[in-house]
């Protein structure tokens, strides 16, 4: 029997596929089905940003004059509607795993030591062991986190209303989501951002990114030293570009990153950030016992815990695992969806850039000046594809299979047989038709002198 811990995307798929190859499993799961993506992460920015683009949208065609008001807004049902959304769709991935022949084994705590598995501390036997127990908030070292008023994306759902001047704790793609979802929710916002705004996002989204997050008030390299307050967070003393400062705030969200959430598994060698050591097959260091997906320290991204997965599945099943993925799309969602693929670099790269055309869920944007944005990075000698970033509907889905063909190795020059809908956003196709032509005709010229030679 192989005993999988945890139920989010790595280690649900690796049971359902690891039971689809006839083997008995018992999945154990502490909370819920669905994982940090379904509870806290993925699901939860998409349902909060649903009615934050809603209230969005509404206040840019007041102030067109197209409607008279913006539609009132309830917090709590927001959160109440939210939660029974994630039960429905809990109960669904419940079914499709039980129908996998998967047995899951919910409410019960389970613990890893060597090739043991406890479930509730009693010992469960299995012949393999697969770790899936994903990531956690990372909680820095700050006086003061404790107190009331404080809140992670665990705990999100005890906020009772709307703060009026809510800090935000954490500058990457997480945070400035929330950023954006409690400006339009009303609140006042800062960002306490340690090092860069959105370092790890390409430097034309980061641009686009802050002209969005207008009216937040981002503090780059500010490092957070307390926070103030006796019954509740009343702000924080910071030091901010060398200087001591004061913010005042009547809440604090920690959006600081994930770290791996292994605190449950010992006897099995781990990296001092916890992370579980693996090799290619996701093998631990004990030939019984493998792991996969946040808790291995990879990217903390829902695809990329599917594939350590299947991956894992298939190599307990003395499978060959499955090819890993060279190029791996991101995204990021405020008013506007932001997405990016990055791949190899060469020394000959051009970069071609565009706004974003007018179209569904940018038309009413044309007066603002802003319907998004495309940019790629192509080589100017063999037009391969290097890089996509795209912002505007469906950027992500369009990173997606940019993503795909790059591996493929579909080339700028390709897309002379590619033939779009219309209308739509997409502002990717063209500058790829763009840059063939161009390319093509520099490539004419630099020939023409040798030629005529």
């Amino acid at each position: 029997m192989i005993g999988v811990l945890g139920g989010g995307p790595a280690g649900r798929i690796a049971a359902m596929q690891l039971a689809l190859a006839g083997r008995e499993v018992t999945l154990v799961e502490k909370k819920g089905l669905g994982g940090q993506c379904l509870h806290y992460g993925c699901m939860v920015v998409c349902a909060l940003n649903d009615v934050a683009r809603h209230l969005h949208n509404s206040r840019t065609l007041v102030s067109l004059g197209i409607i008279d008001k913006v539609p009132e807004f309830s917090f709590p049902r927001t959160l109440s509607g939210m939660a029974r959304i994630q039960c429905r769709i809990e109960a669904v991935l419940d079914d499709e795993t039980r129908k996998c022949g998967v047995q899951i084994c919910q409410g019960k705590e389970g613990k890893v030591d060597g090739n043991k598995l406890y479930v509730d501390g009693t010992l469960l036997p299995t012949d393999k062991i697969l770790v899936a127990t994903g990531s956690q908030p990372r909680i820095p070292d700050i006086a003061g986190l404790g107190m009331p008023g404080v809140f992670t994306p665990h705990s999100l759902h005890m906020m009772k209303e709307v703060p009026d001047h809510l800090m935000i704790l954490g500058g990457g793609i997480m945070a400035s989501e929330f950023a954006f979802i409690f400006r339009e929710f009303g609140a006042e916002v800062s960002m306490a951002v340690r090092s860069t705004f959105l370092k790890d996002v390409p430097e034309n989204l980061r641009a686009a990114a802050r002209r969005e997050l207008s009216g937040v008030r981002i503090y780059e390299n500010c490092t957070v030293h307390r926070l103030l307050g006796e019954d509740s967070v009343t702000g924080a003393e910071c030091r901010i570009g060398g200087e001591d400062e004061t913010i005042t705030c009547d809440a604090v969200f920690l959006a600081a990153g994930l770290i791996p959430n292994s605190g449950m598994v010992s006897g099995i060698r781990k990296g001092t950030d916890g992370r579980i050591i693996v090799d290619r097959s996701m093998m631990t260091s004990n030939p019984d016992v493998y792991a996969c997906g946040d808790v291995t320290g990879s990217r903390c991204l829902t695809p990329v815990a599917r594939n350590e997965g299947i991956r894992a599945a298939a190599s307990m099943l003395g499978r060959d695992a499955p090819p890993g993925f060279p190029h791996i799309p991101q995204s990021m969602n405020l008013a506007a969806e932001y997405s990016f693929v990055d791949g190899k670099a060469t020394d000959d790269e051009v970069a071609f850039s565009s706004p974003g055309p007018a179209g569904p869920g940018t038309f009413w944007e044309v007066p603002g000046g802003y319907t998004g944005m495309a940019s790629i990075l192509v080589s100017g000698t063999t037009g391969d594809i290097h890089a996509v970033y795209t912002a505007g509907p469906a950027a992500g889905i369009l990173s997606a299979y940019h993503s795909f063909l790059m591996t493929l190795g579909v080339t700028v020059h390709d897309f002379d047989r590619f033939m779009e809908v219309h209308p739509m956003t997409d502002g990717i196709y063209p500058l790829m038709k763009y840059a063939s032509q161009r390319l093509s005709r520099e490539s004419e010229i630099r020939e023409r002198p040798e030629k005529e030679h």
